[in-house]
């Protein structure tokens, strides 16, 4: 049987696959389990739970991509090690709404499961390889974070809580720290420059359709159960905020990045900075910009409370910082229309009391539709599409 490693030297190898697109159907699912979660309370204390499931469900997706990126899903034994994480990867999806209560637990091992299974097949098939001890190492830091996973699960309460931050720590831990590991040493990102960056670029940019995806499929099933004049209006304000957000995303900086990568001398940076940690508060505040959509539409008008402008503010916030940190990661600069958009979004935060929603939702949007017309501007007056990008 060949070997499982992607051959760089045969043309499309790293093309994204069918079988990875039918992979990441269950995260549109996973997805969407966290905004209903977050929209069902908007609290600090909720909002923080759903960040750390978000962190959860981002982690494996990231580290199947990574997996993906060296090993071919047309290999029969990986696709089914693949098979095997997009079953327990639904199973954890599963467990979302109830993953601080009665499945925190099923939550913890499905997330246990598909981490730990994963990685020992990467080191399986990469003993005596260059990537060998990288898979050795992840697996050594995936071994206590996963066992207080599952200990705060099984523990519930405020253990719960405690070991569960713990355990994200550790995890967000190990990429920057190089997985040290006594006896082993630790990774750099030298050692993981044989990703393919176009490949990488690619399975991000589908990632945040599937976020946008879940936000149009929101905004559509609220406005069918909430027709009205302010409500039709509200509508067209949420979809149009998905066009910006889509816009300010692919418009310039998606393919800029993806031949970025793909000439960086070390592309294993920009794949852990710019990828694994930059997409992460993007494609959070896709899903908040989704609940505050979600809310001006059902309630356009009248007093905004604290939660909606939040949600309207943060969404829009959380995606922009994200992009911020994105473009800085990959072109070196810093880019002034989303700094500027930061601090308008910033400003509004003092004023929201005097907006309705929808008038709120329009003042957000607008900030967005000023970075893409600065962006739009930007395109026309230099030859390099990253030249603007600060």
């Amino acid at each position: 049987m060949p070997s499982p490693l992607r051959h760089r030297a045969v043309a499309d190898s790293t093309k994204v696959s069918f079988f990875e697109l039918f992979f990441d159907l269950v995260f549109v699912f996973a997805i969407t389990q966290l905004s209903h979660r977050l929209l069902g309370e908007l609290t600090p204390g909720n909002a923080l739970q759903t960040g750390l499931l978000l962190l959860a469900v981002w982690w494996c997706w990231m580290y199947t991509t990574w997996a993906t990126n060296w090993f071919d899903p047309d290999h029969p034994v990986f696709r089914m090690v693949l098979t095997g994480v997009m079953l327990a990867s639904l199973l954890m999806a599963t467990a979302i709404p109830e993953a601080f209560e009665e499945r925190a637990l099923w939550f913890a091992l499905a997330y246990t499961a598909v981490q730990v299974g994963r990685t020992l097949y990467g080191v399986w098939v990469t003993r005596g390889t260059p990537l060998g001890p990288t898979f050795q190492r992840i697996l050594c830091w995936f071994a206590p974070s996963c066992a207080l996973w599952i200990a705060g699960g099984a523990l519930g309460g405020t253990s719960l809580v405690v070991l569960w931050v713990l355990a994200a720590l550790i995890d967000l831990a190990g990429p920057p720290s190089g997985y040290f590991v006594p006896g082993l040493g630790r990774s750099t990102t030298s050692d993981w420059s044989s990703i393919d960056g176009a490949h990488m670029a690619e399975r991000c940019q589908l990632f945040i359709i599937i976020a946008l995806g879940e936000s149009v499929l929101l905004t559509g099933v609220t406005y069918a159960e909430h027709p009205g004049g302010a409500e039709t209006a509200a509508f067209a304000l949420a979809f149009l905020s998905s066009v910006a957000f889509w816009w300010i995303y692919f418009h310039q900086t998606a393919e800029a990045s993806a031949e970025a990568i793909a000439a960086c001398p070390d592309p294993g940076r920009i794949g852990r900075n710019a990828y694994t940690y930059g997409h992460l508060p993007m494609v959070a505040g896709i899903i908040v910009a989704a609940v505050a959509d979600e809310l001006v539409i059902a309630h356009p008008t009248g007093h905004t409370t604290a939660g909606t402008a939040a949600a309207v503010l943060g969404g829009a916030g959380l995606f922009l910082a994200g992009h911020l940190l994105f473009t800085r990661t990959v072109f070196g600069r810093w880019s002034r229309p989303r700094l500027t958009a930061l601090g308008l979004l910033a400003a509004l935060a003092f004023v929201y009391p005097l907006l309705s929603p929808i008038l709120l939702a329009f003042a957000a949007l607008l900030v967005l539709v000023m970075v893409t017309a600065w962006d739009l501007a930007s395109s026309h007056r230099a030859e390099e599409p990253e030249a603007d990008f600060g």
